[in-house]
């Protein structure tokens, strides 16, 4: 189908421009969305007239979208989940997540305006955009965290995602006996390779053994033959 667009589609072409595009995504997104309109004789001339007067609703709802940005990239915006101790989320972070916690914050922001390819699933840092208008996109930054205070660090700078993630470490005196601690991981080491040398060593005692046994045969055999 041939449409005229009423403002600019990213990938698609600028406002005024004659394009074809599929039926349903016509049918179903560009006209219902008054994104654009058929492309026969009729409409042509009402956009010629309406020119100018769609020009300059772009332009002030492009101003206003400008304005908005400034303030959305501001701020970081923190979202806490239940997560295990790799990182992994108890479920996911989407577009329609991301969509209340701006409209919390005060931005008046859809859905489908949150560009997401895939929902989050793991703690961390995430950039994400945010289309305010049609030549306006955002990014803002997504803190998904466990607590407050954890979110605070990533956003310091004080931890990295891979740190957050992080198991923290076994402290051995809480698990032994007072005493039952082993010195060093070396000397646990060093009694592995001492078994490990006399573990040789036995092969070599049975090979030597083998070896004596046959000489021992091959004498009788040499005694009994003269």
């Amino acid at each position: 189908m041939e449409v005229i667009l009423l403002e600019r589609i990213e990938r698609l072409g600028q406002m005024g421009d004659v394009v074809v595009v599929k039926d349903g995504f016509a049918r179903n997104f560009l006209l219902p969305k008054n994104k654009a309109l058929r492309a026969n004789k009729e409409n042509l001339e009402f956009f010629e007239k309406e020119k100018i007067n769609l020009e300059a609703k772009n332009l002030k709802l492009k101003t206003e979208a400008e304005a908005v940005s400034e303030k959305i990239t501001l701020n970081n915006y923190i979202i806490i989940r239940q997560a295990s101790d790799t990182g992994q989320l108890y479920g996911s972070v989407n577009s329609g997540d991301i969509k209340e916690k701006l409209q919390e914050e005060g931005f008046s922001i859809e859905k489908n305006q949150v560009v997401l390819d895939k929902p989050i699933k793991e703690i961390g840092h995430h950039d994400i955009r945010v289309k305010l208008h049609p030549e306006v996109t955002s990014n803002i930054s997504i803190y998904i965290s466990r607590s407050q205070e954890e979110a605070e660090s990533l956003i310091k700078g004080e931890m990295t995602n891979t740190e957050v993630v992080k198991e923290d470490e076994v402290n051995l005196e809480e698990i032994f006996d007072e005493g039952a601690v082993p010195e060093s991981v070396t000397e646990y080491e060093a009694s592995s390779d001492e078994d490990v040398n006399d573990e040789e060593t036995s092969e070599e005692e049975v090979a030597s053994s083998e070896i004596n046994e046959n000489l021992s045969e091959e004498e009788v055999k040499d005694k009994s033959e003269t």
